[in-house]
């Protein structure tokens, strides 16, 4: 099912469709050059994403309920489940990340185990400047997503755009 491509292929078969439709999200170029959503993330133009080691993860969801109303973003055999609030603060215990969310606020157990690639990427989607975190498998698989909250006006949390710069300080 999935193509394998060297990294500077890939790299460049992923310039070459963003060339002719910048609008595309990295979903639709996986599927196009049948590879991994974090294949094509971390093949993104640098000027786009900035790469992080998977170790690194613990640290950024620890730092994420601070940052206020964000978009935590899992897809499942092509569904797509969203939860627009604060990151919810969490714990280690029995080998997971659990999620202590309040009401109306996201739960769950996180494998960060698992998460060997994180991008921090800066793209525009659907018109409009965007910002995420990808947490990915080793072979990209997408785990989780965060993106950047948005006013009512829909703009940027211009304080969220300053911490996700500041998480490129974070050391691999």
């Amino acid at each position: 099912m999935f193509t394998r491509y060297s990294h500077d292929e890939l790299k460049t078969k992923v310039a070459q469709i963003l060339q002719q439709d910048e609008k595309l999200h990295a979903g639709a170029i996986a599927e196009q050059l049948q590879v991994t959503e974090g294949e094509v993330v971390l093949s993104l133009p640098s000027e786009l994403v900035f790469p992080l080691a998977g170790n690194v993860a613990q640290t950024i969801v620890e730092v994420l309920p601070s940052w206020g109303p964000v978009t935590a973003i899992v897809h499942s055999m092509g569904s797509i489940f969203e939860v627009k609030a604060p990151f919810p603060k969490g714990k280690l215990a029995r080998g997971y990340y659990n999620l202590m969310g309040k009401e109306g606020e996201l739960h769950g157990h996180l494998r960060l185990d698992l998460v060997e690639h994180i991008a921090l990427v800066s793209k525009p989607f659907m018109g409009q400047e965007s910002y995420f975190i990808g947490f990915f498998a080793e072979h990209g698989e997408c785990i989780f997503k965060v993106y950047l909250g948005r006013d009512k006006q829909r703009n940027l949390f211009s304080d969220q755009i300053e911490k996700f710069q500041q998480l490129k300080l974070l050391t691999n």
